[in-house]
């Protein structure tokens, strides 16, 4: 069956780009949850439009994006964790914790959005990127101190 994206979705497309799918998939997934609709010439002209208006508001999301990862360059977190022997922490540091840093400093940012691989386990200066939008990423220096 084939579709028309409303939206990008990971291994599958892009917003408005026309995709082949399993027909239970698109009317069991996609179309309920208005990921798609059905590819048709009306339906075709009403996603083009929308496609148009998302680019518009994308442009402006990521120059603001852009305009924040600037400012984020200069900062630096440093988080105070309880450390037993060989410098290993009793906790982890975790993107929420980094998320909380951040809030700290006056930057509102989604755990989410801040790329880490696996927790932190051990003392020392880290490089974490916070990915900002799909194409702007920056990447702020961690230092995981032990707490006296």
């Amino acid at each position: 069956m084939e579709v028309i994206l409303r939206e990008d979705i990971d291994k599958l497309g892009t917003r408005g780009q026309m995709v082949k799918v399993a027909s239970g998939y698109a009317r069991n997934f996609l179309l309920p949850r208005k990921m798609a609709v059905a590819a048709n010439e009306s339906n075709k002209k009403i996603v083009e439009q929308e496609r148009q208006a998302h680019l518009r508001k994308d442009a402006k999301v990521q120059t603001e994006a852009q305009d924040l990862a600037k400012l984020m360059s200069a900062v630096e977190i440093t988080i105070k964790q309880k450390a037993g022997e060989n410098d290993h922490l009793f906790g982890s540091v975790t993107s929420a914790d980094i998320a909380a840093a951040l809030e700290k400093q006056g930057y509102t940012i989604d755990r989410k959005k801040v790329q880490l691989d696996e927790p932190i386990k051990q003392l020392g200066d880290f490089k974490v990127a916070v990915r900002l939008h799909r194409e702007v990423s920056v990447e702020i220096p961690v230092h995981v101190v032990k707490e006296d």
